[in-house]
């Protein structure tokens, strides 16, 4: 299906409902006009959020979801949209596709947003930023959205998380399902550095590695439990010893 924007489908449903659209546009007219000013009425300050293109679903027999921690419910969250923020919009992040999709307010159509105008968003109490590989120079680094779990004064941990469709085969049976994967990076001053889990973030951490096996230990924090938050806790008492 060829993809439209939001206003050119709202033009066409004007067309397949009157049959035709005029170019009239007098406060009175009841052609395309009429239809555009009903349309930036009816999504009233956030027409300006919805001008991507139309977003589809995946074809259901893909096992899993592609969306982030498997939320296959649009949510209210909140998104700045070139220089403006907009407040409680119905969201979906596309780890697949890297792209964040809203729903219109008739709760039906769909839409994608235009990735390079979206610098942040808020969304299941996460913070994603995107990164573009030409602002930091960084070739381990891939151009997209990243998580922020934290940032102080001087460090900062991102994660980007990303799924792919993959296919397996067995006993004359193919079948595709979702896989995930989450790259986790530390932001020391304009450079970032990857690790994978706790030998890692300390070898990066290593001018107090000691204080923070110590701080480890006596409260008890476990990597295997709950990675993120022991990495967050881990780089907070971090940042603190070095302010």
């Amino acid at each position: 299906m060829v993809k439209k924007s939001l206003l050119a489908l709202v033009i066409t449903w004007g067309i397949m409902a009157n049959g035709h659209v005029s170019a009239q546009t007098g406060p009175d007219s009841t052609g395309l006009g009429l239809v555009i000013a009903n349309y930036h009425t009816a999504i009233g300050q956030q027409s300006h959020l919805y001008n991507g293109p139309e977003y589809e679903f995946y074809d259901p027999i893909i096992k899993g979801n592609a969306y982030v921690f498997d939320n296959k419910s649009f949510t209210a969250g909140d998104v700045k949209y070139g220089a403006a923020v907009y407040r409680d919009v119905p969201m979906l992040y596309d780890l697949n596709k890297d792209l964040v999709v809203i729903l219109l307010y008739n709760h039906f159509t769909k839409i994608s947003l235009l990735s390079e105008r979206v610098p942040e968003f808020w969304l299941l109490n996460h913070h994603f930023i995107r990164i573009t590989t030409d602002s930091t120079g960084q070739a381990r680094l891939v151009t997209g959205f990243y998580d922020q779990l934290y940032q102080g004064k001087k460090i900062g941990i991102i994660v980007k998380r990303a799924k792919s469709i993959q296919i397996s085969t067995g006993n004359n049976t193919i079948e595709s399902f979702f896989s995930e994967t989450k790259d986790y990076y530390v932001k020391k001053g304009d450079n970032y550095f990857s690790f994978s889990g706790k030998s890692g973030l300390l070898d990066i951490f290593k001018d107090k590695k000691k204080e923070l096996r110590q701080y480890i230990k006596a409260n008890h924090i476990d990597f295997r439990e709950n990675q993120e938050q022991a990495i967050v806790d881990v780089t907070t008492y971090y940042d603190h010893l070095t302010n």
